[in-house]
């Protein structure tokens, strides 16, 4: 599902006449298949937001290149990403990014809108969708009314009612108790195992890891280990 070789990225910092190159990843090889659940785990600053965020089309690689589900991705423009995530892409986050001045309901339905659904079938995908995460009922409460578990549990919602083949999960226990934790871990295992979706999880949470089929683990910007194995 996704293929990276040869990914190097930096940032340039200073002015035009004297900027300075300052590498975050080098030379990043790495394959995703399908149904698997891959963790990449890191220190803060290893890396690991920055590949999330080229794997996903928000910054382009200064060199390599990036594969998802047989499209070569590397140089699309944003257009052309707008409609790929929006096709290929679910995406969970630690801090939810639900939009606090709608409900849960509209908060999931977007994604629909902007594929242009009708209101009969937005409706009936976003009921069917609430069932799925066990939250009939909440449909119609703002984000500032659930707690932390079930605003995530709406940000799963929301990442599923495209069905993505893929859902990058970036620290997505972060903001949770342990109980909590361990409800979403499963749920995730559960979709993973019953629905075949790709996840791709960035952590540096060895707990959150131990679910994955594989763990890459980052540092300075260049993978160390494969499932196990020094690289």
């Amino acid at each position: 599902m996704i293929t990276v070789t040869n990914l190097h990225h930096s940032f340039f910092v200073g002015k035009r006449s004297n900027r300075q190159e300052v590498p975050v990843l080098q030379d990043v090889n790495l394959t995703v298949d399908k149904g698997e659940i891959v963790a990449v785990i890191g220190r803060s600053g290893s890396g690991k937001s920055t590949l999330l965020n080229l794997l996903s089309g928000y910054i382009k690689p200064t060199q390599g290149e990036v594969f998802i589900d047989g499209t070569n991705v590397t140089n699309f423009s944003e257009a052309e990403w707008a409609d790929f995530r929006l096709d290929h892409l679910g995406f969970i986050f630690q801090s939810f990014q639900l939009i606090p001045s709608m409900t849960a309901f509209e908060n999931v339905e977007l994604p629909l809108m902007m594929k242009g659904l009708g209101e009969k079938e937005r409706k009936q995908k976003v009921m069917e969708m609430f069932e799925k995460v066990d939250l009939h009922g909440l449909e119609g409460n703002y984000p500032s009314e659930l707690s932390g578990g079930q605003q995530q549990r709406v940000s799963i919602a929301r990442a599923l009612i495209v069905n993505p083949p893929i859902i990058f999960a970036d620290e997505p226990t972060g903001s949770l108790d342990t109980e909590t934790e361990t409800e979403l871990l499963g749920f995730i295992k559960y979709l993973n195992e019953v629905e075949n979706i790709t996840f791709v999880i960035i952590t540096h949470d060895e707990e959150v890891a131990s679910i994955a089929n594989r763990t890459i683990r980052l540092e300075n910007g260049s993978i160390i280990e494969k499932d196990g194995a020094l690289v």
